[in-house]
């Protein structure tokens, strides 16, 4: 790790303890830790599938057979000690698979939560808009009540066709009187 290394916009050494130097190189461990995430989670689901253990069960059989009945001087791992070899390497790939898995449910549990979050947010977002809404509905609701409805507006209609008939027959009657002018 080279602890000189110059800032674009500097002209200056890098220290290590410096704020821009660990931002650095935790930048660079995370996009380590993520793509090491990201293979060990590859593994672990091609683990979980059953291609992987058919293959699995596969390379066992023609393993036991293969040291079992191939010829004798061919044979890898032998029946009489209890195939030692083939333990091994289960032994060996379970070992390394539980750990992967564990990572890989970590991982899955960190996007669950991420993803809970963003769905709480979205609820408190819906439940806002709604209740904007109600408002609204209500205010709408009072404002219609103000309104005149249609009997009230025939009703105003008739009394002033009345009044203007009543004003008619007046001036009809006394041409003098201040009124509606023909």
């Amino acid at each position: 790790m080279n602890l000189f290394k110059r800032d674009l916009n500097l002209d200056a050494p890098l220290a290590s303890g410096t704020r821009a130097a660990r931002q650095t190189r935790g930048s660079r461990e995370n996009g380590r830790n993520e793509r090491f995430g990201r293979w060990t989670e590859g593994i672990a689901r091609g683990m979980g599938t059953p291609w992987f253990l058919m293959i699995l069960t596969l390379v066992c059989v023609l393993w036991l057979a293969w040291n079992s009945f191939g010829p004798e001087e061919w044979r890898f791992d032998s029946a009489a000690l209890g195939f030692t070899a083939l333990t091994l390497i289960l032994s060996l790939q379970a070992s390394y698979a539980a750990p992967m898995i564990l990572l890989a449910q970590n991982r899955q549990d960190d996007r669950d939560r991420v993803q809970i979050e963003q769905d709480r947010q979205r609820a408190e977002r819906n439940l806002a808009d709604t209740e904007y809404l109600a408002r609204e509905v209500v205010a709408l609701r009072l404002a219609m009540k103000e309104l005149p409805d249609r009997e009230f507006v025939r009703a105003e209609l008739r009394a002033l066709l009345a009044d203007l008939e009543l004003e008619r027959n007046t001036a009809d009657q006394d041409p003098e009187a201040p009124g509606l002018q023909r």
